[in-house]
């Protein structure tokens, strides 16, 4: 199947290009100058007519959480939902998070996830893995799993007794990435404290959604931020922060990449846009929809500001969604009397390109940019590019027709997520997929899904780009 694409911007991390591009099979065949194919005498078995539209490559979520359990329950999008849901905002591939539980092997972790994700998934899909329990096995597991193709490993100072790592299990992970080369992904909150102050707070009776969010202080986020830099300095290993939120952990993040250090960190579109006094704190139990760690932070600092300046300066490298969605009814419910056992996690892997266009809309970025966050940073950051990330021949024909003037209104009652709420109910943009191909099949056409389960396949990454 050769399928043109004519008369489209085509947007890349390096600008805007008036060109036509031609998919064939699961690849891209070509790219032309505007007119280029027709005056070349190029055929197709469909001729698409991008005029007035963006042709973006597929955009990679590289941090969700799919069919993930917690507190008793487990994340409400499965693999075939989750990957849906993504391929009707634009994304094209996800990296989701298998799990080495406390007490158990690595290998078995990760068993289990090929297992969810297999034959399910309509998007092409690969996983980081998370190191429940660093010892001398697991370390071991590292090697084999960087040959396999999982080169990158996710370490918690948060959640003590369930995921959490201290800072000699933190040390000895970050050398052993060190020698072969993997990422080590942070979870990076100050979980001892944190629990001390949630304790408190519900000794006290104060036991609202809200204070989820009052008992993770922002400068818990950059202790901790800056306790792994120095960590992975002494290890000598490079050091991804994941879903970075506040202003302070942001600082140390500059100021480590300023001394030429490889630190890299994402952030994801809850902390560009949400704030802890209008979601989190909403009456009654309605902010648990907006419980996720690290939390939404107060409006009152200017943590929103400063995290679009990261993305704008590349201090903050990428947005990913940490896509973790739990319902309200029986599963946020959980922690109706104590927020402690509100399961945490926020839906959004659906719009992120939505809201991160919006951002270009509003002048916080660039058009070049919103496609390197979302897309080409991502590829290139978890070995991926260029086999992903961009439009070029011999690149996956994984390529989005999007709508930079379409207006639409972000609802529970539009949206394709195994949810029965929205933390984006009533967000108005400006923007909208149109179509979407993965590996050259047509999944989205004008916002239907037309793709199948399956179509999927597990993505075998090389070392990341930023460190070779």
């Amino acid at each position: 199947m050769r399928t043109l694409i004519t008369n489209g911007t085509v947007v890349t991390a390096t600008g805007a290009h008036e060109q036509d591009v031609l998919l064939d099979g699961q690849t891209i065949a070509a790219v032309f100058t505007r007119g280029g194919a027709e005056a070349a005498g190029v055929a197709a078995d469909e001729v698409v007519d991008a005029t007035g539209r963006y042709v973006l490559p597929g955009g990679i979520d590289a941090h969700t959480h799919m069919e993930m359990p917690f507190g008793g329950t487990h994340s409400a999008d499965t693999f075939e939902t989750g990957t849906i849901a993504a391929a009707h905002g634009g994304t094209t591939t996800i990296i989701d998070f298998a799990i080495q539980a406390a007490g158990q092997q690595v290998r078995p972790g990760l068993e289990r996830w090929f297992e969810k994700a297999e034959g399910t998934c309509a998007i092409d899909y690969s996983f980081h893995m998370i190191l429940g329990g660093v010892d001398d096995a697991a370390l071991k597991e590292m090697d084999g799993l960087v040959a396999e193709g999982i080169t990158s490993f996710k370490l918690f100072m948060a959640y003590p007794g369930v995921f959490y790592s201290d800072d000699g299990q933190i040390l000895r992970a970050m050398q052993q990435a060190a020698s072969n080369g993997a990422l080590i992904c942070m979870h990076a909150e100050n979980g001892i404290a944190i629990d001390v102050l949630a304790e408190q707070a519900a000794a006290r009776g104060d036991t609202d959604p809200i204070n989820h969010g009052l008992t993770r202080p922002s400068r818990l986020e950059g202790e901790a931020t800056h306790r792994a830099i120095q960590l992975a300095l002494v290890a000598g290993a490079p050091l991804y922060i994941v879903h970075l939120s506040a202003q302070e952990a942001l600082e140390h993040v500059a100021v480590a990449r300023g001394e030429g250090h490889n630190v890299f960190a994402e952030t994801c579109p809850q902390y560009l846009y949400l704030t802890l006094e209008d979601h989190l704190g909403k009456p009654g139990f309605e902010g648990a929809a907006y419980v996720a760690s690290p939390p939404l932070r107060t409006r009152d600092e200017p943590h929103r500001e400063n995290l679009w300046r990261g993305l704008r300066t590349n201090d903050l490298s990428m947005v990913a969604t940490d896509h973790c969605p739990f319902c309200m009814k029986d599963q946020k419910e959980l922690g109706r009397e104590d927020f402690r056992a509100i399961p945490n996690g926020i839906g959004g892997i659906e719009h992120r390109m939505d809201l991160l266009h919006q951002g270009v809309v509003d002048g916080q970025l660039s058009l070049a940019r919103w496609v390197e966050t979302c897309c080409t940073t991502p590829a290139r950051m978890f070995g991926l590019y260029p086999q992903k990330g961009v439009i070029a021949p011999g690149s996956d024909a994984d390529v989005v027709i999007y709508d930079p003037t379409a207006r639409h209104t972000l609802s529970v009652d539009n949206h394709h997520m195994a949810l029965d709420h929205s933390a984006w109910e009533g967000f108005d943009i400006t923007g909208a997929v149109e179509s979407v191909y993965a590996r050259g099949r047509k999944v989205i056409d004008h916002g239907s899904f037309v793709g199948r389960a399956g179509h999927g396949r597990f993505l075998k990454r090389g070392l990341s780009q930023y460190l070779q």
